[in-house]
């Protein structure tokens, strides 16, 4: 029986549950792993800030991956482990498309989160995920500075469609994923969840195959299939449920709980 030492745990749709609590049970099953040996993280498209805040909230403080991987940062003294920005060239391409498309495009600039002009999108993201924006019109000066990613929002079908579009046009020096159905987003090529749980795994000297991965969405499949265990929530996409190696209960019945206590505590 494999002893893990590693966990990364998404947060939307998977740590919290609909109503975007930790809940008493998945907190006592965090403790309980921590107390287990377990270095537990978290790996989340959020920026560093609000990912930080849950964080803290569940007791952590180890190192956590954001911006789906771009950037590894500790909780204790908040030094960056690892970063990857978006290349500059290609970010100005993207933006340049967005404006020809009337797209909305957002950027992460020192952690704060800018858009060109105000409009229901932004004000509806920043409301999901209580974060601040701030709007620059002059953006191409934003698009020019360093930016873990670039998020797109629009129509879930539509954004299908441009996938292929931006992977012609962007080439295969830029990571391209959806965190949620109407959310599309651009990181460096290293900037994913698997590329920042296996440099993880490095850092804590831990082997691959003694790491779990859990998550729900399109944007964690690289980290199931980097992880010994990949586990896909209840309320995940089916295709990561099938490329996952376990399928645990759903966000709002403590599948998180669920898998500490199945394979870290072994009480299952």
């Amino acid at each position: 029986m494999t002893t893990y030492k590693l966990m990364a745990i998404d947060i939307d749709d998977t740590l919290i549950n609909d109503d975007k609590e930790v809940t008493p049970g998945v907190q006592q099953a965090l403790e309980q792993a921590v107390a287990h040996g377990v270095v537990v993280t978290l790996a989340t498209g959020r920026a560093y800030a609000s990912a930080q805040a849950i964080a803290r909230q569940t007791g952590l403080n180890v190192p956590i991956i954001t911006y789906q991987g771009a950037l590894i940062k500790n909780l204790l003294d908040e030094k960056v482990l690892y970063e990857r920005f978006v290349p500059i060239d290609a970010a100005v391409k993207l933006f340049e498309y967005c404006v020809e498309h009337n797209l909305h495009l957002q950027t992460y600039i020192d952690d704060k989160l800018y858009a060109r002009e105000e409009n229901q999108k932004l004000i509806d993201y920043c409301a999901l995920n209580r974060t601040p924006y701030y709007i620059e019109p002059d953006f191409m000066t934003m698009v020019q500075k360093p930016t873990p990613k670039m998020l797109i929002i629009d129509d879930p079908d539509y954004l299908d469609e441009l996938i292929p579009v931006f992977r012609e046009l962007l080439g295969d020096e830029m990571h391209i994923t959806k965190s949620k159905p109407h959310f599309l987003e651009f990181m460096h090529k290293e900037g994913t969840k698997g590329h920042a749980l296996t440099f993880l795994a490095d850092h804590f000297g831990c082997d691959l195959k003694e790491a779990i991965a859990v998550g729900d969405s399109w944007n964690d499949h690289e980290m199931l299939e980097a992880a010994g265990l990949g586990v896909a929530m209840g309320n995940a996409i089916e295709p990561l449920k099938a490329i996952a190696d376990y399928v645990t209960l759903g966000n709002n019945e403590d599948g998180v709980k669920h898998v500490i206590d199945k394979f870290v505590l072994n009480n299952g």
